[in-house]
């Protein structure tokens, strides 16, 4: 007997044959499950949308406690990369499919890098760096090693090709300046280069050692430069939520599939019945076994899980009465080894807000989570008093902890060394009426909100042909595409740079 809830019709034993409309539950409220839910409501299909957490986003965070947006998870990376139109969205541009929405909701972005920054989310000259003692360090060396590195990383592309098995791109950086001493950089200008490594494995939020070498490279990079989200991408998670049956605090402990329905079970007990689900959780609480499937995943469905690997990125924000920095979008610490390397991303060029926001990713991000709130700011602010002696302290600091947070597990994911072909694809395949989202699964783009947010629609759509295949009358439910031409003309995008 299930136990269920008389008076929710939600419950009701497979609406697919009880004349009412399907029923499908999307698992996980990051912006993936929301696209996916939002798709199929707007299709007249009946949604209800389970998130374990106590509010929607999943690693989209928008924090307001200082009095102005931070978010604390997503704000750019690749998150808006290809808005390089300016007032307007034409061609290219609108290869991102989030921009419509951003635009109908008039939310401005700040342009950081041009069309050229493939693995940075900020152009040079936004960059002051500083060694490890707070010395300011020459632009000229920043440059002439930031060559360097392009020249090094030119180089990877010939190892790659000489070897027939893979490697992580810390080998063959390795390989490469065993071959070409001339491109070794010592003392200073090896820092800055341990620097430049350091941004890289941000990009992946996973060290060196561990990305794959015929792999980093080869995501699909649209054309238009990054932008950060001035007010956060809140707005976005509730626009996209709007209407929607959503259940707050359900924590799905497991996914049974049989007889054309899905019975999903939540921590609480209750069990709700549907005609299919979409599991758009992280691939980190995958990988936990977190969620149990009924009947057992296969073992090529489970080796996909495991094929991939999932990074960590953590951001400590420190709010200050007033500046004390210069007027630079990054502030930048060099050191020995890329471990020791971090930046600020400095929020008020951007906002106005008197607010830094330290980055941490792979190794050193999980290493920060073993530090109390209050350590980890103190660590940063150790940090900001040697590169300005007259540092105020914060009057207010936020810390993530997406590597050990139950509902995350990491950020994105990333390729392993020796990955195989088709790990994506086994992992976006359906189980019969149990479809697949989240930013692992994107087609071109994991590891980005607009991968995960295609991801969710390519599900829903998926669902959509799923179910209405077996309803057998492509008439008898109204097919209505996610439509956004009306979004693309209510204002145009507002694009910035200080």
């Amino acid at each position: 007997m299930l136990d269920m809830d008389p008076d929710d019709d939600s419950f009701s034993n497979n609406g697919f044959f009880n004349g009412l409309l399907p029923t499908v539950i999307v698992i996980g409220g990051g912006i993936s499950g929301l696209a996916a839910a939002r798709i199929l409501y707007d299709a007249s299909f009946k949604v209800i949308l389970l998130e374990s957490r106590d509010r929607l986003g999943g690693r989209i965070h928008t924090d307001y406690s200082f009095g102005c947006p931070v978010d604390m998870g997503a704000s750019w990376k690749v998150d808006f990369p290809y808005l390089s139109c300016l007032s307007e969205l034409h061609g290219v541009c609108n290869e991102n499919p989030l921009a419509p929405l951003i635009r109908s909701l008039g939310l401005p972005l700040y342009r950081t890098s041009g069309d050229n920054s493939v693995l940075y989310d900020h152009d040079l000259e936004s960059y002051t760096l500083y060694d490890i003692d707070g010395r300011q360090i020459p632009q000229q060396v920043v440059i002439e090693v930031g060559e360097t590195f392009k020249k090094i990383l030119k180089e990877t592309e010939k190892v790659r090709d000489e070897y027939a098995n893979d490697m992580s791109v810390l080998q063959a950086i390795s390989i490469v300046l065993d071959s070409h001493p001339e491109l070794r950089q010592e003392g200073l200008a090896n820092e800055v280069l341990q620097w430049y490594i350091c941004r890289m494995e941000a990009w992946f939020a996973v060290d060196a050692d561990m990305i794959s070498l015929k792999n980093w490279d080869q995501e699909q990079v649209l054309s238009g430069g990054h932008g950060l989200m001035v007010k956060g991408y809140d707005p976005v998670i509730k626009a996209l939520a709007r209407d929607i049956d959503i259940r707050l605090n359900h924590r799905v402990t497991k996914i049974s599939s049989f007889f054309n329905e899905v019975i999903v079970s939540v921590d609480d007990g209750r069990k709700l019945i549907a005609d299919a689900a979409i599991v758009t959780v992280p691939l980190g609480v995958l990988k936990a076994n977190l969620i149990r499937f009924e009947p057992k995943l296969p073992e090529w469905k489970v080796s996909a899980i495991s094929d991939l690997g999932v990074g960590s990125e953590n951001k400590i924000a420190l709010r200050f009465d007033s500046v004390f920095w210069p007027n630079v979008e990054l502030l930048g610490i060099v050191a020995p080894t890329s471990y020791a390397c971090g930046y600020f991303l400095n929020l008020h060029k951007a906002t106005g807000h008197p607010v830094l926001v330290y980055m941490a990713a792979g190794r050193f991000a999980y290493d920060l989570e073993k530090l109390s709130d209050e350590s980890a700011a103190n660590f940063v602010m150790l940090q900001l008093k040697k590169m300005f002696p007259d540092a105020k302290e914060p009057v207010q600091y936020l810390v993530s902890r997406w590597g050990t947070d139950l509902n995350s597990l990491g950020c994105y994911c990333y390729d392993k060394v020796g990955k195989p072909a088709d790990v994506y694809d086994r992992l976006r395949e359906p189980l019969d009426n149990i479809f697949f989202g989240g930013e692992a699964i994107s087609m071109d783009h994991q590891g980005s909100v607009h991968g995960a947010y295609s991801a969710g629609v390519m599900a829903a759509e998926n669902c959509q042909s799923y179910i209405l295949g077996r309803l057998g009358n492509m008439e008898e439910i109204p097919l209505v595409p996610f439509r956004t031409e009306n979004l693309e003309a209510a204002c145009p995008l507002q694009i910035s740079r200080m």
